[in-house]
């Protein structure tokens, strides 16, 4: 009987794999938005600090991807990192804006593939991550002159985003927090007029289920976003108005 049972169990799993593997990954990524909490960012900066090479950017992002290789960690990790460089090199933004700084993994990756004229706004909602986040970019060697963290919701950034680009507009987006808030971020971001036309988006996880209307919206139109790139759920798409 027990040999009938696992032989049912294997066929369920083997017939519904896919949807498995997609409720896995939604399960971990609510269970990783709980860990965000004050203990993960903790031991995720406390190795990061202790581990790496101070000064040196290629040290600090080695020990953020050492770390995850056993701990839960919100980074977008090496793969997707990698490709938001190459991102970054070919937009060569003057103004980039991540939203979602956790302890500032993707920070140093946008940051060091910027031009020398190239600034990062980065907003993180929770203080004790905000200053996690902003430590580490120090350590990895870069100056504040090159980037500011904004510590208040996402909404909030935006709608005050004006008084810290000036007349510059946005010409890269990260978009790496609540994906729930995709959808009205960028909402917000075109009504306020901060977008550069042209300007490139990167959206993370939008596998999961709270990403739905936001994708939809995006696929609603298509004379103003081109998509360029779907890869491991990191969604690259233009601002074309």
């Amino acid at each position: 009987m027990w040999l009938l049972s696992l032989a049912v169990m294997v066929a369920v799993a083997t017939r519904y794999w896919a949807e498995l593997s997609s409720l896995g990954r939604c399960a971990l990524h609510a269970a990783l938005r709980l860990c965000r909490g004050k203990a993960c960012v903790r031991s995720t900066h406390a190795f990061v600090f202790v581990n790496c090479t101070h000064g040196k950017a290629q040290s600090v992002l080695e020990t953020f991807d050492l770390y995850a290789r056993a701990h839960p960690s919100l980074a977008i990790g090496r793969e997707k990192g990698e490709y938001v460089e190459e991102v970054v090199r070919r937009v060569a933004p003057n103004q980039a804006l991540e939203l979602g700084t956790h302890c500032g993994y993707s920070s140093i990756r946008i940051l060091r593939a910027l031009p020398p004229s190239g600034r990062l706004l980065t907003v993180e909602k929770d203080l004790v991550t905000a200053d996690a986040g902003e430590e580490i970019i120090l350590v990895a060697g870069f100056k504040n002159t090159q980037f500011q963290v904004l510590t208040s919701p996402s909404v909030e950034a935006i709608t005050h985003l004006h008084s810290h680009l000036g007349d510059k507009l946005v010409e890269l987006v990260l978009m790496d927090h609540d994906v729930q808030q995709y959808l009205p971020d960028l909402m917000l971001l075109e009504s306020r007029g901060l977008l550069a036309t042209g300007c490139v988006l990167l959206a993370n996880n939008v596998q999961l289920s709270g990403a739905r209307s936001f994708l939809d919206y995006i696929r609603s139109q298509p004379g103003r976003y081109c998509i360029n790139n779907l890869t491991q759920g990191l969604l690259e798409l233009n601002w074309c108005p």
